[in-house]
């Protein structure tokens, strides 16, 4: 089940995908799902709306966040988009404004490139710990405060990546994230009186378009970066999300969920040309 390109589902495939939930199980809540008009995000978005909830998808594009959204109404879900940059404090709060009051938040938008850590650029450096750990934080942040200033609480699910042993060749989004990690901890304590629960999924080898960025060699090490020797798909982490945000979460906080096939516990995975040092 593939777009197009090969990488990810196809418009078709998301609206024929059957939860492993029961359909009414977000019936009355209002979900926003950030870098919701592609990819992990997308399908997202796809399997919140298929359990009933209100869905809102944001993102900076947002021609491509209305078409998303339209296909989405289209097969009976109930969704909305709203564009909007998380690096922007400006953006953010006019997001939340636009949204009104949220039940859930999944922290999904974030993007990294692929290069050697020593010949990073100041701006390369910091276009990514902008968007993946300050965009990210931007967002939780905001929503506490209006949580607590309704007194009605949330969930909020950050999605990250595996960080345990490093990643070779995206440095920069490895340091981002296991910030956004660092932080969850923290505030899963600090936010539990507010009855506001936070955790991290993890992601692994997960085919989506955002692979086009790698080479042929780096996609083949992906997949042979855990001991099941394959991708896993959006779904995967659409389902985790949908576990931790809804009832079989209620007691958990401040977790991190990896789903990566083991690929923490086994294997390597190389985003730039592995050194002959090491081969």
């Amino acid at each position: 089940m593939t777009d197009e390109a090969g990488y990810g589902f196809s418009d078709a495939d998301l609206a024929a995908y059957e939860s492993a939930f029961r359909k009414d199980l977000f019936c009355g809540s209002r979900v926003l799902v950030t870098g919701g008009g592609s990819g992990l995000g997308k399908a997202t978005a796809w399997l919140f709306g298929k359990l009933g909830a209100e869905v809102i998808i944001s993102g900076r594009r947002i021609e491509r966040l209305d078409e998303a959204a339209a296909v989405m109404r289209a097969h009976g879900l109930t969704a909305r988009a709203i564009g909007g940059n998380i690096r922007s404090p400006e953006d953010v709060e006019a997001l939340f404004e636009a949204a009104g009051d949220l039940d859930i938040l999944i922290n999904n938008a974030g993007g990294q490139f692929p290069q050697a850590a020593i010949d990073f650029s100041p701006k390369g450096w910091n276009a990514v710990i902008d968007t993946n750990l300050n965009g990210t934080w931007a967002m939780m942040q905001t929503a506490a405060k209006r949580w607590r200033e309704t007194e009605r609480g949330g969930t909020i699910v950050n999605i990250v990546t595996v960080v345990d042993r490093g990643m070779p060749g995206v440095a920069h989004t490895c340091a981002a994230r296991a910030g956004v990690i660092g932080v969850t901890r923290t505030v899963a304590v600090e936010w539990a009186p507010l009855n506001i629960r936070i955790n991290c999924i993890a992601p692994g080898a997960i085919m989506t378009e955002g692979m086009t960025v790698y080479s042929d060699e780096a996609r083949e090490s992906y997949k042979r970066s855990n001991p099941m020797m394959r991708f896993g798909d959006a779904f995967d982490i659409a389902e985790g999300c949908a576990y931790l945000a809804g009832p079989t979460g209620k007691f958990i906080t401040g977790e991190v969920l990896a789903l990566d096939g083991g690929g923490r516990l086994w294997g390597e995975f190389w985003a730039i040309p592995k050194p002959d040092y090491f081969k």
